[in-house]
């Protein structure tokens, strides 16, 4: 397998056919043209090369003239300009302009060897990482948001229309619809897409770790405070800071947010020095804020605040005709890392996912493909591989003896969401169990 693609442009024959032979014995591909316009021909054929060689003084054009046109085409290849006549200030002139390295024809080839080395490793780091950027773009844009359905189309038109300002978006849906896919994706597609972008579960956190969290704090601040420690404003400083579960954050917590969004300044715990940020806010709730602002739990001036732009997720059960676009993408994921090979899915399987209400929303259904994948025997996946509450629905309909303790518990816990629209609180409220317990049992049942 060749090294790289290396392309030399030198009107001296034998020099030039020489340098070739020298380089293709240490394993590279090379491609010669003894002019400027032949070998920029080449280059826009082939269009890979990792290093092109080029002789500065050249019959048609010159050589640095050659080195714009290939940088404004292609950055990640790399240019080495050779010549007879070489100078410091023709060098430094031509680092300055692009070039790899500058070297004088007449070098010994072990030099001339690793100066090609070098510019290869260079353009084949920038090229990984080039993919890399790719990948992550892909990851995190709105083409990775699966759905036909006119709801989720009118959702993902919204959040590519707000994307591009700085504007707060206010994320609202049930759990599991994907509020932070579409935060990660309204980033991604704004001028911020290369500054950080960092996510918070304001749920996750007590309201003294949470506030060490986001605006961070001094040392000897409190109690275990030993060090300085940045908050994620400060970490999201240029960026976006998603604020997921912004409804359950602490009023205390919500008036300091409410200056930050307004001043863009903050002070950490235990300072008093103000600092300043740029930073877009997204924020996400479950949770209807207007009712949570008519029983004090959140601050209307927040809510109006964070609402500037305010975007709807839809539920599964109102997209319903997504559902099989959606299985088919979890099932290629889970298939892959399995290394099952599914063929059929039989018409019952998708007539009980049709059925369901989906209280857990797309995540629970990625959950119960996942299981079904798992479960599934002849490359076939069948009704047989949904769990109780997808067969069975309607509780009232089974025999006495239906399933185990915890296969009710899940149900009746799903019962209750979908009674709750997904609010956590009211939920844990209701079952006469702490919210963190509900937060063990969801991740136990694959519901969270």
């Amino acid at each position: 397998m060749k090294k790289g693609k290396i392309l030399v442009i030198d009107d001296e024959d034998q020099l030039r056919k020489a340098l070739s032979r020298i380089i293709e014995l240490e394993g590279y591909e090379v491609f010669q043209a003894e002019t400027a316009t032949k070998g920029l021909k080449i280059f826009e054929k082939e269009n890979d090369f990792s290093l092109v060689i080029c002789d500065v003084k050249l019959p048609d054009i010159n050589g640095l003239e050659v080195l714009k046109k290939i940088k404004f085409s292609n950055t990640i290849t790399e240019v080495i300009l050779i010549t007879a006549y070489g100078t410091i200030h023709d060098g430094v002139f031509a680092m300055k302009q692009g070039a790899f390295d500058y070297i004088t024809k007449g070098d010994g080839d072990e030099q001339i060897l690793v100066t090609v080395e070098k510019a290869i490793e260079k353009s084949l780091m920038q090229k990984r990482i080039l993919e890399l950027e790719n990948k992550l773009e892909t990851r995190y844009s709105f083409d990775r948001i699966i759905g036909k359905s006119q709801i989720i189309k009118n959702t993902i038109n919204l959040a590519e229309k707000v994307a591009p300002t700085d504007s707060t978006v206010l994320l609202e849906g049930e759990t599991g619809t994907g509020k932070e896919l579409f935060a990660q994706s309204i980033h991604n597609a704004s001028p911020r897409k290369n500054k950080p972008f960092i996510a918070v579960n304001c749920s996750a956190f007590p309201k003294e770790l949470l506030e060490s969290e986001i605006f961070g704090h001094k040392k000897g601040a409190f109690t275990g405070a030993t060090l300085d420690k940045k908050g994620l404003f400060e970490e999201a400083n240029d960026g976006t800071l998603f604020l997921d579960e912004i409804g359950e954050m602490h009023p205390d917590l919500q008036s300091k947010l409410l200056r930050v969004l307004e001043e863009q300044t903050f002070t950490k715990i235990g300072d008093t020095r103000p600092i300043k940020v740029n930073v877009r806010i997204i924020a996400a709730t479950n949770r209807i804020l207007l009712e949570e602002i008519l029983s004090e739990n959140f601050r209307s001036d927040l809510y109006y605040r964070l609402s500037v732009f305010k975007i709807q997720i839809p539920a599964l059960r109102d997209r319903k005709e997504d559902i099989p676009l959606l299985v088919k993408n979890f099932i290629s994921i889970y298939a892959s890392k399995t290394n099952k090979k599914i063929d059929k899915i039989t018409p019952e399987f998708y007539d009980k996912l049709s059925d369901f209400n989906w209280p857990g929303n797309t995540r629970e259904l990625k959950n119960m493909i996942e299981r079904a994948v798992i479960l599934s025997e002849n490359n076939e996946i069948t009704k047989e591989a949904l769990p109780l509450e997808v067969l069975y629905p309607d509780v009232n309909t089974l025999s006495d003896n239906y399933g185990t303790l915890e296969e009710m518990e899940k149900i009746h816990i799903q019962k209750i969401l979908r009674f709750t629209k997904g609010n956590k609180t009211k939920t844990a409220e209701k079952l006469g169990i702490g919210v963190p317990t509900l937060y063990r049992k969801l991740e136990k049942y694959g519901l969270k």
